[in-house]
């Protein structure tokens, strides 16, 4: 299916009207001194009602800078948003002024940030931070935003009485449960998650994962999870964005990207991967580095790295091919639906 009757078969879906967030050509780059990062680069994104997005891609990517673009929080300077559009609930945030994105941070769009050790004030108590949340958006007395405050501690899994304790006596795992509370607080439509689990060990990520998995459903809140990680994918989202050098390369549901992968670099990420099934002397590992943000390569930007590059690659942007109604992928070498990837 090419790009038209992919459009067109949104339009008589209403696949399109159902989009909370919908980023049309965001392109945002730091700048020091004469040196121009080009951190996100004519990005397209969309995310569903109800619809679990997973952001996968090497660090240095561009996720990060996306989610901080969507909530207005990027550093300027040194970053710069260049162009394009950042539609939630069919109004442009870009449009919006400072006191209303206010009333949209935390109210209608939370994030959960990478660290929880750096994440909350460690001269407030947890159940001060929740309350602050929930007086800046609800009209409640303070006293009726402290019940609340214990509530939402225990729907994450900790005892309303530790409310009145302070970061440093709690764990990572439990930092990490807390600033879920805070994040979750308001009841918000879009829920932004950047690595969370990054810095938990092993088995408190597992705990962490089905317990945001577990409100995601009890919310019905829409997700953006950030990750290196394919399992928390697979285990979380419904929608797959492989981003490479600040643009998406292929997008698609789990079952698309999971099963019939189409870019090379997305053939790469999952070679990359250990098969606890196959005995391996060697990992397969990406050839070469990620490009510098600051010379990004010309034509597709994965071509210095890739196998199957062609003089076309080097010189031409690949356009969206669209291989289904659910699955797109940015590659001149991307077979048609049906055909084994060359």
């Amino acid at each position: 299916m090419n790009k038209a009757g992919a459009d067109q078969y949104s339009k008589k879906s209403g696949r399109s009207m159902n989009d909370i967030l919908k980023i049309e050509d965001l392109t945002v780059e730091y700048r020091s001194g004469k040196r121009h990062i080009h951190a996100v680069n004519n990005l397209d994104l969309e995310v569903g009602e109800g619809e679990a997005l997973g952001f996968v891609g090497e660090t240095g990517a561009g996720k990060t800078t996306t989610a901080l673009s969507i909530l207005r929080i990027l550093p300027d300077p040194p970053a710069k948003v260049l162009g394009g559009r950042v539609m939630f609930k069919g109004q442009d945030l870009f449009r919006l002024s400072e006191g209303e994105m206010r009333q949209i941070r935390g109210e209608e769009i939370a994030m959960i940030f990478q660290d929880p050790m750096t994440s909350l004030d460690p001269v407030k108590t947890v159940g001060d931070q929740i309350c602050e949340m929930i007086l800046l958006h609800r009209h409640c007395t303070r006293k009726e935003a402290w019940k609340q405050a214990g509530d939402m501690l225990e729907t994450v899994g900790i005892e309303r009485d530790r409310a009145g304790d302070y970061p440093h006596q709690f764990s990572g795992g439990m930092k990490q449960r807390v600033v879920i509370a805070i994040a979750l607080s308001c009841n918000p439509s879009l829920l932004i998650a950047d690595e969370p689990t990054t810095a938990l060990d092993v088995t408190i990520q597992a705990q962490i994962l089905e317990l945001m998995k577990n409100l995601k459903k009890k919310y019905q809140s829409s997700m953006i999870m950030i990750t290196h990680d394919l399992g928390i994918v697979a285990e979380i989202c419904e929608k797959v964005a492989i981003m490479y050098a600040g643009g998406v390369l292929e997008y698609g549901n789990v079952f698309d990207i999971y099963k019939n992968p189409r870019h090379p670099y997305t053939h790469a990420l999952f070679d990359s991967i250990p098969d606890v099934n196959r005995d391996q002397e060697r990992l397969k590992v990406i050839a070469g580095l990620p490009p510098d943000p600051a010379n990004i390569p010309s034509g597709c930007p994965f071509h210095p790295r890739c196998p199957y590059c062609t003089r076309q690659c080097e010189t031409e942007k690949p356009e969206k091919e669209y291989l289904s109604d659910t699955h797109w992928v940015k590659c001149f070498r991307a077979p048609v639906r049906g055909e084994e990837p060359s």
